[in-house]
């Protein structure tokens, strides 16, 4: 079997070129009106930098006032912690698709074609490749997402699930290194929101239920590589619905964020940490913080591995505000999943605003 070959099983069936996938895209176009346009701004990064070390509740509050979005750097988390976790993503990754298909649903999640899914199931596979039907199959097709990925939930780490020795090996080294480096992120996420707490003064029980460890998970995604890139998207644009997202990307490059009505390319920076604002952290500071909107480019010949953190409100913490009716995170995921069944996309903080039309 050649490298090429090992390749093509490792991709799903549908981004195969023997399926109109890498290399032709034949199936599934993405709409027109969609589809990347050549970024006139394409040396443009100019992220702000926070030093992790060194920072104040008034420096990081106005990079989440002006960005929503940041480099963080001295964040304390190995070098080689950040290559090993790539590596061994990347060799899981590489593994059949069946084999992948085949892992368990817990503690990691296998998913593709779509990131906007919950931990219990696969929503590409519910409503494209597995029959759940109803008026969003069409929106997913049309919209699909050029990537694969497993989600981590940072509160289970074990499985009975059985699979050859090696596979096992793999497997047990990966979620050991994610456990590792979901401790790191958990303590950035929480230092940073207390530091984003002081600037907008939010009282202590404020504090204490807007940011909820437990809730956090890892995401690791790899996005497929596809002749046709120009028409396709790695993940279509959209803003989180965290509090705090944190990203580390390899060196291939392709996220990009809206900012001052433009889109700029986030150019890999070896160790450095992208930190977004989500959603909730939009409500519950009175949209003075910024829920950055942000999207990720496929390349033609190179994959690419990410590995994102998310962390949420306790589910039943109620988010107060003069903008929005007052909801918890509960009430968000439902509606978001309901827009997503019936529309195939999410409408999210709008559907809180208080001056939204009716």
């Amino acid at each position: 079997m050649t490298a090429s070959d090992n390749t093509e099983s490792s991709y799903p069936p549908l981004f195969r070129p023997n399926h109109g996938g890498a290399e032709t895209g034949e199936h599934h176009h993405t709409p027109k009106s969609a589809r990347p346009e050549p970024d006139p701004y394409p040396d443009s990064d100019s992220l702000p930098v926070i030093d992790f070390r060194d920072t104040s509740p008034s420096d990081l509050g106005r990079v989440c006032r002006e960005w929503g979005v940041f480099r963080l750097v001295n964040h304390g988390i190995p070098a080689a912690l950040l290559s090993g976790l790539h590596e061994y993503a990347d060799k899981v990754f590489s593994l059949s698709f069946e084999t992948k298909r085949a892992f368990p649903t817990s503690p990691m999640l296998y998913f593709w074609g779509s990131p906007a899914l919950s931990m219990s199931a696969n929503a590409h596979q519910q409503t494209v490749g597995g029959g759940g039907g109803g008026g969003g199959a069409n929106c997913v097709q049309n919209n699909i997402n050029w990537l694969e990925g497993f989600n981590v939930p940072l509160n289970k780490t074990t499985s009975d699930f059985q699979m050859s020795d090696s596979e096992e090996a793999l497997l047990q080294s990966f979620r050991s290194l994610l456990e590792e480096y979901g401790a790191h992120q958990t303590r950035l996420a929480k230092s940073l929101f207390k530091t984003m707490a002081e600037d907008l003064n939010f009282p202590p029980n404020k504090s204490k239920s807007y940011l909820s460890p437990p809730t956090g998970f890892l995401r690791v995604y790899r996005y497929l590589r596809c002749h046709m890139a120009e028409q396709r998207w790695g993940i279509n644009s959209h803003t989180d619905s965290s509090v705090i997202s944190i990203i580390h990307q390899d060196q291939i490059g392709g996220l990009q964020i809206f900012n001052n009505n433009k889109w700029l390319d986030v150019k890999p920076i070896r160790d450095s940490l992208i930190v977004n604002l989500g959603d909730m952290m939009q409500a519950m500071s009175d949209d003075i913080y910024t829920s950055v909107t942000h999207r990720v480019k496929v390349h033609v010949e190179k994959e690419r591995i990410s590995i994102g953190y998310f962390v949420f409100p306790d589910e039943d913490a109620v988010i107060e505000s003069s903008n929005y009716e007052p909801f918890s995170y509960a009430d968000f995921q439902a509606k978001k999943e309901i827009d997503l069944k019936t529309i195939g996309i999410k409408i999210g903080l709008p559907r809180f605003r208080i001056d939204r039309p009716v």
